[in-house]
């Protein structure tokens, strides 16, 4: 089983993050790294022969734009998961309900077992975030928003807000099931959303999987627009 921690694989210009998957030895990760645009097929397949080497049996990729799909699918990716894509362009943003934005602050190392519990109970086991998935997420960017949600019973919910040169992105969401509906995913994301603002960016984006309809509802009413072109999660065995 493999042990090994993220890194980053590169033949001439082309590069991929890879690691565990969510904390799985067995799963592995593959994330092409921009700007050097879609991987070729022959760079995948040296990716391949690493995570095979490290003894991994199954890789899945990052979200993909189907013009970053190519060379997975030449490789023998297949398709697990699709999700939607939405932007923001961050004219106009809503004020936050006062009540739930009253109970947010910054996310501290000491939040993080009670952070993943809520992420444990807001995903289903495949999307779910490690330690190590966790810190992936705040680090993902430049520029990073760790905000949590705090009730008298602990962490309700937190958000991951990145910057990456003038785009923004909405990293990752959860409320507990016991705090939906209470205002504080919609506080979370306004909240990342005017802070992405406030550093100049012009536009936002987000994903979650299709099928995920309360999520996807949260993030139009936050201004979000559905875009034309669907990403994907591919997945393939390995050996």
């Amino acid at each position: 089983m493999a042990t090994a921690a993220a890194e980053v694989l590169q033949w001439g210009w082309e590069r991929a993050r890879a690691g565990p998957w969510r904390g799985d030895g067995r799963i592995a990760y593959l994330a092409p790294l921009a700007p050097a645009g879609a991987p070729s097929a022959d760079f995948l397949t040296r990716c391949l022969d690493t995570l095979v080497a490290r003894g991994f049996t199954e890789v899945v990729t990052s979200a993909l734009a189907p013009a970053e799909q190519q060379g997975f699918l030449a490789v023998g990716f297949d398709e697990y998961e699709r999700l939607h894509l939405l932007s923001h362009n961050l004219d106009e943003i809503a004020k936050p309900p006062k009540a739930a934005a009253s109970m947010l602050r910054r996310g501290r190392p000491g939040d993080w077992p009670a952070v993943l519990e809520v992420d444990a109970s807001a995903f289903a086991p495949f999307w779910r975030l490690d330690a190590g998935g966790l810190h992936e997420a705040i680090d993902a960017t430049p520029l990073s928003r760790f905000r949590v949600a705090a009730s008298r019973q602990g962490i309700a919910a937190y958000a991951v807000s990145g910057l990456s040169g003038n785009q923004g992105y909405l990293q990752r969401l959860a409320v507990h099931p016991d705090h939906r509906r209470t205002g504080l995913g919609r506080a979370l994301g306004l909240d990342g959303l005017r802070w992405l603002r406030r550093k100049g960016v012009a536009e936002a984006v987000v994903n979650t999987q299709i099928g995920n309809d309360a999520a996807l509802a949260l993030y139009l009413s936050l201004g979000f627009r559905p875009e034309r072109i669907k990403l994907s999660v591919l997945h393939r065995r390995l050996g």
